[in-house]
């Protein structure tokens, strides 16, 4: 909503509302007990040293649902820069996603990672659970069905002799 200019100096100036960035809707969120319960009743689980994952799939679109407890970390800032970063890491992967409800209950090993380790971790621990494809290679190796230098100077090497 832009403001009227206060005086003859701002008259050039715009001001406009801080932009929002793209948040993280009530629609995206697994927020009631019942529906925490169902997850953790019926879903997937998947489990690595700093996070359990529960992914219990249906037709809605994905939506995250945090547990990080006082055991996690007894301070509420590292409670929720986890939180924080997890929800992040969910929104940037949301439209990569199938549909389904994802539940992250957080260890305590998760308190004393870092953010980019957290990102990670959370991103593997999808792949694993099969909600993402895992990486291609990323190697320089060509192809095993492509031919190879070697394969290739072989054959100059090596003059074709007529079939008899």
């Amino acid at each position: 909503m832009p403001q009227t200019p206060v005086s003859g100096e701002d008259a050039g100036v715009v001001a406009l509302m801080p932009s929002r960035r793209a948040g993280f809707p009530p629609a995206a969120r697994v927020r009631a007990k019942a529906e925490f319960a169902r997850v953790f009743e019926g879903g997937r689980r998947t489990a690595d040293p700093r996070f359990a994952l529960h992914w219990l799939a249906d037709d809605a679109p994905p939506r995250l649902g945090l547990a990080v407890s006082r055991k996690v970390d007894p301070n509420a800032v590292g409670r929720n820069r986890i939180k924080r970063v997890l929800r992040e890491q969910f929104r940037q992967l949301r439209s990569r996603l199938p549909g389904g409800a994802y539940v992250v209950v957080a260890r305590a090993v998760a308190a004393r990672t870092d953010n980019h380790a957290l990102r990670v971790a959370f991103e593997q621990l999808l792949q694993r659970a099969g909600a993402l494809p895992l990486p291609g290679p990323a190697g320089t190796m060509p192809r095993a069905d492509s031919p190879t230098p070697s394969d290739a100077a072989a054959r100059r090497a090596r003059p074709e002799t007529p079939a008899q």
